[in-house]
């Protein structure tokens, strides 16, 4: 077994390559918004509890950052939609 196997690569046609190579560059943006998202979401819950003034910020930029994801089709409008309602019960409750 000293000889390495190599690989065999089917034939593909152009487009199919092309397609493989957007589909990973896509792959890598929609996993990099979803982190970001995911990162604001921590950071409007960690405001929640340390200072609710800066809970309405984070709030906004959560705000933009679903709908700009609605908008390109990484999430669906309803999930935006009841994260939005969600979170601001929860930013409405603690100012008052």
């Amino acid at each position: 077994m000293a000889e390495e196997k190599k690989k065999v690569e089917k034939q593909r046609r152009p487009q199919a390559k092309k397609r493989d190579i957007q589909n990973e560059k896509n792959r890598l943006h929609n996993r990099a918004y979803r982190s970001k998202t995911s990162s604001a979401l921590r950071a409007l819950n960690a405001s929640l509890s340390s200072s609710p003034a800066d809970s309405k910020e984070h709030l906004n930029t959560l705000y933009s950052l679903m709908d700009k994801g609605v908008k390109t089709g990484l999430f669906k409008k309803n999930k935006a939609n009841r994260v939005k309602a969600r979170l601001t019960k929860r930013v409405n409750a603690l100012a008052k």
